[in-house]
């Protein structure tokens, strides 16, 4: 079967979101046809958006999957597996920015850009993006630290179609904009659960 690397990034900051993380990773690692590739360290990050709330945690895994028939069709397919996880721990419908207890994004999926319809079982609990349509890369990666940070970690060199920059590029561009207190590393992966870095 072939497969293509998807990097997912991951946030919480309901509970306790290092626990939550650390199972959402092995929750990943065991989708069908899943290969856990690699782990981000652990970041603190400051909320985006507004809203008051606790700060949060955020990684990325890099994750080879099934490749599906067609990139839409794969992608849509890893969607629908992402949100089901996001139920299964929890997650609420809250309001945009607010508080997750947690969140899985679709960041890239092999070297494809990809805008399809959402299938029902893969649109977002946020009402405000519902009818939204799949994009990837990700539409706010680029421009996210809390994402390219943990990004950056697992590859820095890669230049995500459409960016015309690598992520380290990125990133390097985000923290002097945002600040390099916007995101902390706390944590690394040992292969089981974080390790305080």
């Amino acid at each position: 079967m072939a497969t293509v690397r998807a990097y997912i990034g991951l946030g919480a900051n309901v509970g306790d979101a290092d626990a939550t993380l650390a199972a959402a990773i092995h929750a990943l690692a065991a989708l069908p046809g899943a290969n856990l590739r690699g782990v981000s360290r652990l970041y603190v990050t400051a909320p985006v958006g507004g809203v008051e709330q606790a700060d949060f945690r955020n990684a990325v895994v890099a994750l080879d999957v099934p490749a599906g028939p067609d990139p839409d069709t794969g992608a849509s397919a890893l969607l629908v597996a992402l949100k089901g996880l996001e139920r299964a721990f929890g997650r609420r419908e809250r309001e945009r920015w607010g508080p997750r207890e947690v969140d899985l994004d679709l960041l890239l999926f092999g070297r494809h850009r990809i805008e399809v319809e959402r299938p029902p079982e893969g649109r977002s609990d946020d009402p405000a993006k519902a009818s939204l349509p799949l994009t990837v890369p990700h539409r706010e990666a680029q421009r996210r630290l809390f994402v390219l940070a943990p990004l950056e970690d697992l590859a820095p060199g890669l230049v995500p179609p459409g960016w015309g920059e690598s992520v380290a590029t990125a990133a390097a561009r985000q923290r002097r904009l945002e600040g390099e207190r916007a995101v902390r590393p706390i944590a690394a992966w040992n292969g089981e659960a974080w390790r305080p870095a």
